[in-house]
């Protein structure tokens, strides 16, 4: 196993960003049963390019995110692939959670560090920290969450999807700002978010025969377009 070049544990409810270089990779554990990673992604050194979903989960034909699928852009550039994970669902087309109205009332003078805020709000506090604000909010993967989508649409919410242990792994494919959220799932009907650890370590160089090159004809084309932003 590679050298782990950074750590960090998030809490419940907590919200974090990281840098992860190109070519480097992001493992996300679960350290809690039932937790939620929502996540966003840019690219690190311009404004063009951030995580497009609805793009991703139709170039690549899927309604849910797993392995060796690759997260694109509006341009249909890759920012990471996800190259492996201990579950074969994660959730995308609910987005974020945006308020906590529906738990119980929370505030910082009464629970402190233990108030209760939203995935939106955690968002924006990481992104204020990037000179980014509202404007980049996007449509976000929910890590370790499993939503079914029946054939009329209707959304339905697995509980207990991820246990503690759970993991899932994102090759950088260029350098990306990855925005993290432990705020439970906005479809999660109990406050009781696990936490997730980060690692960011060295990957092992893709070459096209990688799963994630292979998956589909569309996944290559994205993968080539990361590889052109940066030579």
């Amino acid at each position: 196993m590679s050298e782990v070049l950074l750590s960090h544990e998030i809490p419940g409810g907590a919200a974090w960003s990281v840098l992860v270089r190109g070519g480097r990779e992001l493992k996300l554990t679960a350290t809690g049963d039932g937790a939620n990673c929502s996540t966003l992604l840019f690219a690190a050194h311009h404004l063009v390019d951030r995580l497009n979903v609805p793009d991703t989960l139709k170039a690549q034909m899927s309604a849910r995110i797993h392995a060796p699928m690759v997260l694109m852009s509006d341009r249909g550039t890759a920012l990471c692939s996800v190259t492996r994970s201990s579950l074969d669902w994660h959730d995308a087309p609910s987005d974020h959670s945006v308020d906590v109205a529906k738990y119980d009332p929370s505030s910082y003078s009464a629970d402190r560090n233990a108030w209760r805020r939203s995935a939106r709000d955690g968002f924006l506090s990481e992104l204020r920290k990037h000179g980014r604000g509202p404007a980049d909010l996007h449509a976000c993967v929910n890590f370790f969450s499993k939503v079914a989508i029946s054939g009329d649409g209707v959304l339905t919410f697995a509980p207990g999807h991820a246990s503690a242990g759970d993991w899932v792994t994102l090759r950088a494919e260029m350098d990306v700002l990855v925005v993290l959220s432990t705020a439970p799932h906005p479809l999660d009907p109990q406050w009781n978010p696990g936490g997730a650890l980060a690692e960011v370590r060295p990957a092992p160089e893709a070459g096209e025969d990688d799963p994630s090159w292979t998956l589909r004809a569309e996944s290559a084309r994205a993968l080539r377009a990361a590889r052109e932003v940066l030579a």
